[in-house]
Formats: structure tokens, C-alpha cells, sequence
């Protein structure tokens, strides 16, 4: 999911404190001969608030399970997004589906200004003050995917020095 993200660093979870954030469960009917067959669908994020995060879906008969299914799969998609004084590197935009997401950094005491499941993947990772706005659709999994979208192309000082192969004043200065 992650590969097309120069900067995306891939986390282990193993030693982190994570939680999982309850995105959304939606109930699901499949229409077969025998007459409906009902399942869950459950997205879930997990975060240490600290710069790691990862999103995960899970689906069953119930609810508790898919929820579980979610978390173990969103353990699996863990990565690490650049935070410098709780908030962001700079202003980004994100998209998925139908769903745009803008992210940008605020400053110390703002809050997180962000409605639903960009809130939800903001505060997972541990950013504290940022400014956020949803736009197109509002379906809880393609807004997850736009948010996730706009905070992997995030980049902090160190990485872009790092990728032009200058030193981190020459990224200032020059």
C-alpha cells in the first residue's frame, strides 16, 4: 500500500504502545439465494501519538471479531510521520476516491481542528495542533486512505537535505 511513498518509513510493532481508534463499523448484506446474509465491516487506526500510525480493515459475522481482525491488520501497515513541535512539516493535500483531504500546520494551542475520521488519524499519530479540511466524499474509509495519502508525503528538513544531498542549512539559505 505504501510503495508509492518515497519517504514512507515502514515501523515494526513490536515494543510500541499502541492504540486502536475505532473508525467505523458498517453492517454489510449479501443477497444470495438462500436470502440475506449479514457481516460487519469495521475499519480501525492504531497510534503510539508519537509519530507512528496505521490504518487497518476487518471484516466477519460480528462485530467484535471484525473489529479484532482491523487492529491485527492495521499492526501490519504500520509507518512513521514526521513531527516537529506537535504539529506539521508544512501544508499538505491528500486523496482518495471521492474523498480530499488538506492538512496544515498550526500553531501551539490551536488544537486539533479536524471533523471525523481525519481527527481520528490525526490524533493517532500525535499531532496536537493542525488545522484540517474534508472535502467530496465523507465515506469513513476513503477519508482514512486521503488522510494517510497526505500524511505519508509529508517530509521534514532532514529528508529533504537528505534526498538533495545538501546540508540542512543550504535547505534554508539557499
Amino acid at each position: 500500500m505504501f510503495k508509492k511513498y518515497k519517504s514512507a518509513e515502514l515501523v515494526k510493532p513490536g515494543g510500541l504502545d499502541l492504540k486502536d481508534r475505532l473508525v467505523g463499523v458498517q453492517r454489510v448484506t449479501k443477497v444470495t439465494k438462500g436470502g440475506r446474509a449479514f457481516g460487519f465491516s469495521a475499519i480501525v487506526v492504531v497510534g503510539d501519538e508519537a509519530g507512528v500510525v496505521g490504518q487497518g480493515l476487518g471484516k466477519s459475522k460480528d462485530v467484535a471479531s471484525a473489529i479484532a481482525k482491523a487492529v491485527e491488520d492495521a499492526k501490519k501497515n504500520l509507518v512513521r510521520i514526521p513531527i516537529i513541535k506537535g504539529t506539521l512539516p508544512h501544508e499538505q493535500k491528500g486523496k482518495y476516491g471521492g474523498a480530499r483531504v488538506n492538512i496544515i500546520p498550526a500553531a501551539p494551542g490551536t488544537g486539533v481542528i479536524a471533523g471525523g475520521a481525519v481527527r481520528t488519524v490525526l490524533e493517532a499519530v500525535g499531532v496536537h495542533d493542525v488545522l484540517s479540511k474534508s472535502q467530496g466524499s465523507s465515506n469513513p474509509h476513503n477519508v482514512v486512505k486521503a488522510t494517510f495519502d497526505a500524511l505519508l508525503q509529508l517530509r521534514d528538513a532532514n529528508a529533504i537535505a537528505r534526498d538533495r544531498g545538501i546540508s540542512l542549512e543550504q535547505v534554508f539559505n539557499a
